[in-house]
């Protein structure tokens, strides 16, 4: 086990969708807290398990603060800016207010907000958000991301023809910022060919991506150089129910109830930013390609896709 962590270390991560403002990451659960707050252990374990850089994901314009303020402590630290399908009924109030407010954000924050996002559709919860209301303010994210030049955080859950045929009727605006990134992919194959057939579009992989043998032959079939990696954490962890959970190597600390939480152990049922490791083990034994050389190819098209652009951005302003 030793030896194998040794050799996990010369691999690099980099996670796209981390949710470290989630409760669960302070000890609190459904409200109630379980034990003490752990943001700190999670990150020195990320870290020591290759990860270079991790994304906060920004769902909405008032958890926007807390996520700038953890990610000023650290330069490995950056977020998306945006509003997620289901909360873009706080557009509703006053709309242009709201949009103003996320442009702010990002205008105030340029060496720290990488993407715009999470934003897209998702039919599967309107009862948090009604259609229309968010193919409105999908679209209307789609003139931030083109304005600040920055690439797109895209979700889409039960919504493909809808969010395909309002990103291909906004091209312009998708070649102005770079393109997007479909993150927590679980969809068909057929959806998968749609995506990439749109050449400024990558897919983000995490545990949701891995759960039946359906998932893991879409997987087979991307290109490598349109993948990127994520956890969604504390979500999409790799269950051992799980299709994928076969091509798992990477074995942590026992994984404990919350309630009998430790500063050595994982807790169980939280997803954390170092089981990133885990997701590529499984892309890489269904692929039956050498973890280490997809490591480096996902590692670089991170790298070009949100951090690269986001230099030449600051330094052109």
């Amino acid at each position: 086990m030793q030896i194998f962590r040794r050799l996990k270390m010369s691999l690099k991560y980099i996670d796209i969708g981390a949710n470290l403002t989630d409760p669960m990451f302070r000890g609190i659960y459904g409200g109630t807290q379980k034990h003490t707050n752990d943001l700190d252990l999670v990150l020195e374990r990320s870290w020591k398990q290759g990860l270079q850089k991790m994304i906060i994901t920004v769902g909405t314009l008032y958890e926007a603060d807390e996520a700038l303020e953890l990610a000023k402590r650290d330069d490995r630290l950056s977020i998306t800016m945006g509003c997620h399908p289901t909360r873009c009924n706080e557009f509703n109030e006053n709309p242009e207010k709201y949009y103003e407010g996320l442009r702010k954000k990002i205008r105030e924050n340029p060496n720290k907000v990488v993407a715009v996002g999470e934003c897209g559709l998702d039919y599967d919860r309107m009862h948090f958000c009604d259609k229309e209301t968010q193919k409105t303010y999908f679209e209307k994210q789609l003139c931030l991301a083109a304005e600040f030049r920055l690439p797109l955080f895209l979700h889409c859950r039960s919504a493909h023809r809808d969010f395909m045929e309002i990103l291909e009727r906004n091209r312009d605006k998708l070649m102005n910022c770079g393109g997007g990134v479909v993150h927590s992919f679980d969809g068909t194959l057929e959806e998968a060919e749609k995506v990439i057939t749109n050449d400024t579009l990558s897919i983000g992989l995490n545990g949701c991506s891995l759960k039946t043998e359906n998932n893991l032959e879409v997987v087979k079939r991307l290109p490598n150089e349109r993948i990127m990696l994520e956890t969604d954490c504390p979500w999409c962890g790799i269950r051992p129910s799980h299709a994928g959970n076969k091509y798992v190597k990477t074995k942590f600390a026992a994984v404990k109830k919350k309630e009998k939480w430790t500063t050595e152990t994982l807790v169980d049922g939280r997803c954390e930013p170092c089981q990133i490791s885990q997701v590529l083990e499984v892309i890489a034994g269904v692929k039956r390609q050498d973890a280490s050389e997809l490591a480096d190819i996902y590692f670089d098209n991170t790298l070009k896709f949100f951090f690269e652009k986001v230099s030449a951005f600051t330094e052109s302003e």
